[in-house]
């Protein structure tokens, strides 16, 4: 009831439409003073002027235009009677209204006329989101994101930042086209403490022009003195060995390196690996690639480990020379040593086999493209201490045996076509 004791349909709570749910005295009072208004009382001349319609208030502050509507049903109970309207336009400064009833009350409703669903049906959750987008709200972690370059969408400033950093990051040492380094054995690298033999070093040879910055790793077969007294474990895992070879299935040590068998004329295996390596490279280099050797001399301290290990870490594939001791009295012709299936699941190979394999096949397809003999399918599987501690593509490449003719012409065409596979990979 009205202080004054007339009816007041605002007094007496008949207020609905937006702020349905909210205590009907507290939503008056909380739109009053959102309003900056104060009702003191309905008398006789409040309910005239509430007869005659709208009532516009004036303020002195400035103007803000804004209507606001409050719908309030007849008889207080949405049975169906004809609703009134009460509209005020309100003038004068925005101002915060308290809510003192303890409950939040809806800034729209479904029926609102003049601001639709702002926050409509899709959740405060979502509305909130959309509303701190649209006030220019950052998010803390984007703005790191944006200062530092990193962020997913990035600005001009980050991408440029980041570029200016990579040639820095990227940077080593100086590469002095057609220049000769020596690579020796890091203590550091990964397998490298299961070398038994490793006092030597290997020789980077950089391509003077038409430069492809691909390292190529070429192993002149055996020409270690005294690698054949010393054993090294088969496998990282020390596993045994699960085929033969110069060692038999089942060992877990083998020679370090062995001196390699003879041809039929009584020249060393390890001399004529060492002139096929060098026509090799002398042709890569012509290419544009960068060779390592890692025998390029008659004889060099590094075993099959060590030279596994320093290509693994400056090469880009591994390719070791060899011809094959099977003891046949005809030309066998070239193939490749592939992975046998019992250590394929033994790391480093599980990680890498494949990448020998490919590069086997490139080989014998260059092979072959220059009319070299092929020994049946071009590949044969044998347990290989340098398969099994290779972490870049690595192969075998066996080039005949004993019965193969090693006369310059023939080494000549076996460079061209081993020359010929590695430019079908890299």
């Amino acid at each position: 009831m009205c202080h004054s004791g007339s009816g007041c349909r605002i007094c007496e709570g008949e207020m609905t439409g937006r702020y349905k749910g909210i205590e009907k005295w507290a939503a008056a009072v909380l739109f009053a003073a959102a309003c900056g208004l104060i009702f003191t009382g309905c008398d006789g001349e409040d309910a005239e002027k509430e007869a005659q319609g709208p009532v516009a208030v004036e303020n002195p502050k400035p103007a803000l235009d804004i209507p606001v509507i409050i719908d309030i049903d007849e008889d207080g109970a949405g049975t169906g009677k004809e609703d009134k309207a009460i509209t005020v336009e309100v003038s004068g400064e925005e101002t915060e209204g308290e809510d003192t009833s303890g409950n939040t009350p809806k800034e729209a409703g479904d029926d609102n006329e003049t601001g639709g669903k702002e926050a409509g049906d899709e959740g405060s959750n979502e509305a909130e989101d959309e509303g701190s987008d649209e006030t220019g709200d950052e998010d803390p972690s984007e703005a790191e994101e944006a200062e530092d370059g990193t962020g997913k969408d990035g600005d001009a400033e980050g991408e440029e930042a980041t570029d200016d950093t990579a040639p820095e990051e990227a940077a080593g040492p100086e590469v002095v086209p057609g220049s000769v380094e020596s690579v020796s054995l890091n203590p550091g690298w990964t397998y490298a403490d299961y070398s038994a033999i490793n006092s030597g070093a290997a020789k980077l040879y950089r391509a003077a022009g038409g430069r492809k910055g691909v390292v190529i790793a070429v192993n002149a077969g055996h020409g270690t003195r005294g690698g054949g007294s010393v054993k090294t474990y088969c496998h990282p895992d020390m596993s045994p060995k699960v085929t033969g070879g110069s060692t038999g299935a089942g060992a877990v040590k083998a020679t370090a390196i062995s001196g390699g068998m003879s041809f039929a004329d009584g020249t060393s295996e390890a001399s004529v690996t060492l002139r096929e390596a060098q026509l090799l490279r002398d042709r890569l280099l012509a290419k544009g690639y960068d060779v390592l050797m890692l025998r390029d001399d008659a004889d060099v301290q590094l075993d099959n480990i060590a030279r596994t290990i320093i290509a693994n870490n400056t090469a880009a594939c591994h390719i070791a020379l060899h011809w094959d001791g099977d003891g046949l009295s005809y030309d066998k012709g070239c193939f490749y040593i592939s992975t046998p299936d019992g250590i394929k699941g033994m790391e480093p190979v599980a990680s890498h086999w494949q990448q020998h394999e490919a590069l086997g096949k490139a080989l014998i397809s260059g092979l072959a493209s220059k009319g070299c003999k092929i020994y049946g399918g071009g590949s044969m599987n044998i347990d290989l201490t340098q398969t099994s501690y290779s972490t870049i593509p690595s192969v075998d490449i066996e080039l005949g045996n004993a019965a193969s003719a090693h006369d310059d012409a023939t080494l000549a065409q076996l460079a061209d076509g081993l020359a010929a596979g590695i430019a079908g990979m890299f």
